[in-house]
């Protein structure tokens, strides 16, 4: 899949009922600040993952291990098109790519320009996780729309900030016994 092929499907709206968030010239445009991304990860979710960390975070969690994905001007821009023509390159070249990972930073401050790219690789037959610092409480609470359309998307989230006083190796794919692993939490 190309992002001709993502413009040419049906431009509907997560906004309006929709399942899928709209793919159109105009969101794919949109620009998110990343610090980088790791074609193969095996430490961010099961399998084999495309992992993306955004740049920039408001939690600043003492003993992140993601510190330099903290400052909200660091890192890089990329467009929504061009990251999704970086993930279906890679896909395209490992056929062991199981998933995508959208880490950070703090993932949903950069939601609205997320969408793209998640409704792509779900798309595409990936699955996606997400971490965030923030609770699914406070996400539920806020309502934010750009955040609601992103998380639709999403297969898991990782959800809670990462307290240096719960650190644990005891559980996989998570920092701190309060961060939850949550399956489908907003389909």
């Amino acid at each position: 899949m190309t992002v001709g092929d993502l413009e040419a499907m049906p431009k509907t709206t997560a906004r309006e009922g929709s399942s899928r968030a709209c793919i159109d010239s105009t969101r794919l445009s949109r620009s998110l600040r990343l610090s980088g991304i790791v074609e193969e990860s095996i430490v961010d979710g099961p399998g084999i993952r495309y992992a993306v960390f955004t740049q920039g975070c408001p939690h600043r969690c003492p003993g992140c291990h993601n510190p330099q994905t903290h400052d909200l001007e660091g890192g890089y821009e990329i467009s929504s098109a061009d990251l999704i023509e970086s993930f279906m390159r890679s896909a395209a070249e490992n056929p062991l790519l199981s998933g995508v990972t959208i880490t950070g930073g703090e993932p949903l401050i950069q939601a609205y320009g997320l969408i793209p790219f998640a409704d792509a690789a779900r798309a595409a037959g990936y699955d996606i996780w997400i971490y965030t610092g923030y609770t699914m409480e406070e996400i539920t609470k806020r309502h934010d729309g750009d955040e609601m359309a992103l998380l639709k998307l999403t297969d898991t989230l990782v959800d809670g900030r990462f307290t240096q006083e719960l650190r644990t190796l005891e559980k996989r794919f998570i920092g701190s016994s309060n961060q939850r692993i949550i399956s489908s939490p907003f389909r």
